[in-house]
């Protein structure tokens, strides 16, 4: 499975607009040729300072002095990633289903456009984990493969394309509220189908609410002995029936990842249920507390790395 693009080609393609949108952003208005937005790459919500020129494919953001390219954005809005991982996750969202409004390719400069047909996915099996060693190694190296057993599946499928020939892609999986399955692998992480929350039940009282399963995974990894029922939003978007589905529990804790739409919905959470608590600060320094987890696996797996005792000899001479 191809898991890059050709950066040319993503910067050509893939629209700044359709991006934002696949991401849960909608524009706050048009001025002339440029769409504005609020609240995407830092947290004052209040004026609108991301500035979209799709027909150029470039952005500004005033909050934060960056711009550039659609592979720009996505290193400022994925600090974490390498340009690689970014391409890859631009690459596996120019083929995800979105609805029909929204396009993901950037608009041509001619007059006369051409329709585009999105794609959608056909799921062929699930299975238990541990059948596709790939699978198995993401999982151990966040950190999660333990407690991800019984959670998460082997997602197999393909895309459906009316004038592309299907490809085959696997992840890591599980079903959200909607029916429709939540995927994540190396590259990608979506949705295939309906957005939809997720709720695995526990405590009746006690709930912990988490921006996807990952996270509630690395949560879970922290606190094996609690029973508390999870909530996965999975996308900022369904913010507002999350706020609704959490009402329900007397005690609630949230752990958004620490991005300014994190932020904001985390303040909007507490507005609209102010006995809920900030559970952040158990990852603080770390984007979310999915890159907690991974962090400390990978420290754990160097640490048991042999020495090499040779590493820092230097040969004088070559024989």
């Amino acid at each position: 499975m191809e898991t890059t693009m050709n950066p040319a080609v993503i910067r050509e393609q893939v629209s700044i607009t359709g991006l934002l949108a696949r991401l849960g952003y909608q524009p706050a208005h048009n001025s002339g040729r440029e769409t504005v937005y609020r609240s995407v790459l830092h947290q004052d919500g209040k004026k609108p300072s991301l500035c979209v020129n799709d027909t150029l494919g470039v952005w500004y953001d005033k909050g934060t002095g960056k711009g550039g390219n659609v592979i720009d954005f996505g290193l400022a809005f994925w600090p974490g990633l390498e340009i690689r991982d970014v391409c890859g996750k631009l690459r596996e969202m120019m083929e995800q289903a979105v609805p029909a409004a929204v396009t993901l390719m950037k608009p041509s400069r001619r007059k006369r456009h051409k329709a585009l047909i999105q794609p959608y996915y056909h799921v062929d099996k699930v299975c238990e984990l541990g059948k596709t060693p790939s699978i198995q190694l993401f999982l151990e190296k966040r950190g999660i493969w333990e407690e991800a057993q019984g959670i998460l599946q082997e997602v197999h499928y393909h895309s459906v394309h009316a004038k592309l020939q299907p490809r085959q892609f696997f992840a890591a999986g599980h079903r959200n509220d909607s029916g429709s399955w939540q995927v994540r692998n190396k590259y990608f992480k979506g949705c295939l189908g309906n957005k939809g929350l997720t709720l695995l039940t526990g405590d009746s009282r006690r709930l912990c609410v988490f921006k996807d399963i990952f996270d509630y995974l690395s949560w879970k990894h922290d606190h094996p002995e609690l029973t508390d029922s999870a909530l996965m939003i999975n996308s900022y978007s369904l913010l507002p029936a999350a706020i609704k589905m959490a009402m329900r529990y007397p005690a609630i804790s949230v752990y958004f990842d620490h991005t300014p739409e994190g932020h904001q919905s985390l303040r909007q959470f507490i507005i609209e249920l102010p006995y809920a608590s900030d559970g952040t600060p158990a990852f603080n320094g770390h984007h979310d507390y999915s890159e907690k987890r991974r962090t400390e696996a990978r420290a754990a797996y160097e640490a048991q790395k042999p020495i090499d005792i040779f590493k820092n000899i230097e040969i004088p001479f070559v024989r």
